[in-house]
């Protein structure tokens, strides 16, 4: 029997599978390249919620960039400290503000002038002075799906050079403001080093002039967005990707902020599920399992590829056919047009590279419970997440009957 399949016996599936061994080796590969200079990585909340994959990065030493105040609060509990938490979000609501700051997190990184005048108040209310970044949009073609691309004019993120000088110029001038970083992130899923390094340049520059004014920025914080390999991406050499951010800030004492979600877990996770059943139409082979979109929607929402092997098939004979869910929508699939041996009830298929965007995507759609978590660490595998029952879905509701 297989790793996976022990697993999948032992826990049934769907189900999601994360090797936190992997999530060291890449932290740790990262923290090396930046070693040269002062710097902090904090993992995207985002990509991977699961209390137990925050505390493990919290055992790294990572912080985290959260984009809401539950994502926050997530950090907080799983033992990030406070000092290592960003902020970030395009629409923070006045309690959601005024909870990170009574939290004394590290920043909030706002993203217009508007978000800067609530929060402006919002401090001066709670007689505080408010850490801030602004997240500037270098209005750099990231290279990636137009849904994951963000640092583009035509994206709702960030603001233009100009409106961050008026911005930054009227936080150092207020009683309840403390401007102390500049932010950008231009996508994910990027696989090129050269956009970073364009934007890199371009903050860079900004920064010098900020400096001139006598603001004093103390972190310059270059997103996320590295991509993974899905299926025969060319990757981005890590150092080389280092080293542009680090050229672009020549002469600047400035903390580095690096915030990875998808490099950092994307390789590590696997979705297993089991087939149901093969249907044949006369023109098409499909493939029906008991995973589905709504427990992995990246395939149906972006199109996104995820390589996936039949487990104990090696070697056999393969046609092509569509793997798919039981959700009643057209859009429910994992594959289409991939090439699968002859498959029978119970027979498991992997789904790789699916530790980013995965569960955390995952909805109760079609009153389907979400699925169970399992970590893999030092060789010994151990629950972090149990399968939702009828009972819990519906438990919200039921109350109010």
């Amino acid at each position: 029997m297989t790793k996976f399949s022990a697993l999948a016996q032992k826990y049934g599936t769907p189900l999601y599978v994360y090797n936190f061994d992997t999530i060291t080796q890449k932290f740790s590969a990262l923290k090396e390249v930046f070693k040269a200079r002062k710097s902090l990585i904090c993992f995207a909340v985002k990509a991977n919620s699961n209390l137990s994959v925050l505390h493990h990065m919290a055992h790294l030493g990572a912080g985290c960039d959260c984009v809401s105040i539950g994502e926050v609060k997530r950090a907080l509990f799983a033992g990030i400290p406070k000092y290592k938490i960003i902020f970030s979000g395009v629409g923070k609501r006045d309690d959601e503000i005024e909870e990170a700051l009574r939290n004394d997190i590290l920043m909030l990184n706002l993203e217009s002038e508007e978000e800067m005048k609530r929060v402006e108040i919002i401090a001066e209310k709670l007689g505080v002075v408010a850490r801030i970044s602004i997240r500037v949009n270098p209005n750099i073609d990231p290279k990636t799906h137009p849904y994951i691309s963000t640092g583009l004019h035509e994206n709702k993120f960030g603001v233009d050079i100009e409106s961050a000088k008026r911005m930054y110029i009227h936080a150092k001038n207020s009683l309840s403001l403390d401007p102390v970083g500049i932010h950008f992130h231009i996508g994910s899923q990027i696989t090129e080093v050269n956009p970073f390094k364009e934007a890199a340049e371009v903050l860079a520059n900004l920064l010098r002039n900020l400096k001139a004014l006598k603001i004093d920025i103390k972190f310059f914080d270059v997103g996320g967005g590295i991509g993974i390999q899905y299926k025969e991406e060319e990757t981005i050499a890590l150092y080389e990707y280092a080293q542009s951010i680090f050229s672009a800030l020549g002469g600047l004492d400035v903390t580095l902020v690096c915030e990875p979600g998808r490099y950092l877990v994307g390789d590590c996770g696997y979705f297993l599920t089991k087939v149901l059943y093969e249907k044949h139409n006369g023109f098409k082979r499909f493939v029906i399992v008991d995973g589905a979109m709504n427990d992995l929607i990246r395939p149906s929402l972006y199109q996104a590829y995820h390589a996936i092997e039949a487990e104990g098939k090696e070697g056999a004979e393969k046609s092509v056919c569509d793997v798919v869910g039981p959700v009643c929508e057209s859009g429910d699939f994992f594959a289409k047009n991939i090439e699968l041996p002859a498959l029978e009830h119970d027979d498991l298929l992997v789904v790789k590279s699916a530790g980013a965007y995965g569960f955390t995507m995952s909805s109760n759609y079609n009153t389907r419970s979400r699925v169970a978590e399992v970590a893999l660490q030092n060789g010994e595998d151990r629950l972090i997440r149990r399968r939702e029952t009828f009972e819990d879905v519906i438990a919200l509701e039921k109350a109010c009957l």
